[in-house]
């Protein structure tokens, strides 16, 4: 792609940056509101049966990953065209989705002029190795890095560490406005946790809430992955890496069914966001549709995207992500080329 051509798809984007007071307002509507709906709707289901109420249950996390992409937006000032309301309103959906809006903005900012950067990894990321980095790691990083990579472990306990842990603290170095949104943060979600167990009963509470977040939780962190993490994804290092390269090639288009497609918030078209994170959700595929160029971008689709799970670490000499067992086979064909036959 030519410096010229990078400049042309950044600007045929731009009509697309303009958020619509309207349709932000509409959004926060029919998002917030069936989420409580089905919220209340598990908690008299559990009269009758745990099984009946994940009906509603399932369908409420998907309300709330929506929820998600409205705070991930407010977080990209992208929602409304003024800050404040954007802080205001994301501040909210973070107490909602238990994440610091100051917090979580800086470290998805650093991801997004970061991803695809070698030599600059470790903040807002999939923690990914290399071929040569694992294989020159001492073991017990190894299997750190095995174990990180498990699926059980990234999309199970994954959500529990960052979401119900890592995000009730404040990171290094951070400034008194950010450290004062996470305490905010954190005493308005102990508020209201507070204010439902009391009003529905801590069991009930936990059944519901707790059933919620573990499934959208790991849902939130596999559309991370899976958007990041598919065979020729593009990874480079700092001297050859191109923030347009990495937005278009290393951020895929997830086709998802219309109703997921819904309730995700559009972020399978996630090669657009990366390009021009100021386009609000609803707009992504508008940007999409008419921008040829980005429909010409890595295309995954639900069936496909499963074979994701088996990519653990990128390969530098070849450009695409190989499993376990394909870097084991490597191995053993770099060391029979070296062995030679005594004459």
């Amino acid at each position: 792609m030519t410096l010229q051509n990078t400049k042309n798809l950044r600007k045929q984007v731009a009509p697309f940056e303009k958020s619509t007071t309207k349709e932000s307002v509409w959004q926060l509507i029919n998002t917030v509101v069936p989420f409580i709906t089905l919220w209340y709707l598990a908690y008299l289901s559990l009269s009758v049966s745990y099984w009946l109420a994940l009906v509603p249950i399932v369908f409420a996390a998907g309300f709330l990953t929506r929820i998600f992409i409205i705070f991930h937006d407010c977080t990209h000032h992208s929602f409304f065209k003024d800050r404040r309301a954007n802080r205001i309103v994301g501040t909210a959906m973070g107490v909602l989705t238990i994440f610091p809006f100051d917090q979580w903005g800086h470290e998805h900012s650093v991801h997004h002029a970061t991803s695809g950067n070698l030599d600059k990894r470790g903040t807002g990321d999939i923690w990914t190795l290399t071929v040569d980095e694992y294989l020159a790691a001492p073991l017990r990083l190894r299997l750190a890095y095995r174990f990180y990579r498990n699926p059980f472990v990234m999309f199970g306990l994954g959500p529990i560490y960052v979401f119900l842990l890592k995000n009730r603290f404040n990171r290094k170095g951070a400034k008194k406005k950010e450290r004062m949104n996470t305490y905010l943060t954190n005493a308005l979600i102990a508020a209201l946790v507070g204010l439902l167990c009391w009003a529905v009963g801590w069991q009930s509470f936990l059944l519901v809430q707790g059933s919620i977040f573990l499934l959208s939780g790991s849902v939130g962190i596999w559309l991370f992955y899976v958007q990041h993490t598919f065979e020729d994804s593009y990874f480079e290092e700092d001297k050859d890496w191109e923030y347009v390269k990495a937005a278009v090639e290393g951020s895929s288009f997830y086709k998802l069914p219309k109703l997921m497609q819904f309730l995700t918030g559009n972020i399978g078209f996630h090669h657009v966001h990366h390009l021009s994170p100021r386009v609000p959700n609803y707009k992504l595929e508008k940007a999409h549709n008419n921008t040829p160029p980005l429909q010409n971008v890595p295309t995954i689709s639900l069936a496909t995207s499963l074979k994701s799970l088996r990519f653990r670490l990128w390969d530098e000499k070849n450009k695409n992500f190989v499993s376990f067992k394909e870097v084991k086979a490597l191995v053993e064909k770099r060391v029979s080329v070296q062995v030679k036959p005594e004459l």
